[in-house]
């Protein structure tokens, strides 16, 4: 568990799943990840990060407002996705709900998920990756002090050939 002045970032629980599946089925919440989830997606998706904090002591966490408890998304660290030029590395990542966007709290979840993978993992980097287009995105990567890795834009192999979601980029930071 990660406190931060406004938020705590934990492992999933079974109340966070409706939460996480209506925030998924928002479609500008969903606008450059893809399609909707359904609930059994959701499910498995709060279940694969509760994995990998029982392999690796890290995941995409779930998000937590300290002042209601709410849930808004979630931020954390987890292994790189196969297929990736993130595989084998850590990787930063995050999902809010729209009501949560603009008050600064991806980028307090960011920063102290950081900060956690510099005291707790041995990574010499921590990387990102997200649609080309998502501006909102990468601009968070860059206020983080992550670079952009020019050399790592791929096509994500996730995503069917043709489907404008499939161009991503690539930001890095290195261990300070």
């Amino acid at each position: 568990m990660i406190d931060t002045d406004r938020l705590v970032l934990r492992g999933w629980r079974d109340s966070d799943i409706a939460p996480f599946h209506a925030m998924c089925n928002d479609p500008e919440v969903m606008r450059y990840l893809g399609p909707p989830l359904s609930r059994e997606d959701a499910e498995a998706a709060a279940a694969r990060q509760n994995g990998f904090v029982a392999s690796h002591g890290y995941c995409f966490w779930a998000v937590e407002r300290k002042a209601d408890g709410a849930f808004l998304g979630f931020c954390g660290l987890k292994p790189g996705p196969e297929g990736t030029p993130l595989f084998d590395q850590v990787e930063i990542g995050w999902r809010l709900a729209r009501d949560a966007w603009g008050q600064g709290y991806a980028r307090e979840a960011a920063e102290a998920s950081i900060a956690w993978g510099w005291a707790n993992t041995d990574a010499p980097g921590i990387a990102a990756m997200t649609n080309v287009d998502n501006m909102r995105s990468w601009g968070l990567m860059e206020r983080l002090g992550m670079v952009r890795d020019l050399d790592g834009d791929f096509e994500h192999p996730a995503v069917p050939i043709g489907d404008p979601l499939r161009p991503h980029i690539v930001y890095r930071i290195k261990r300070p």
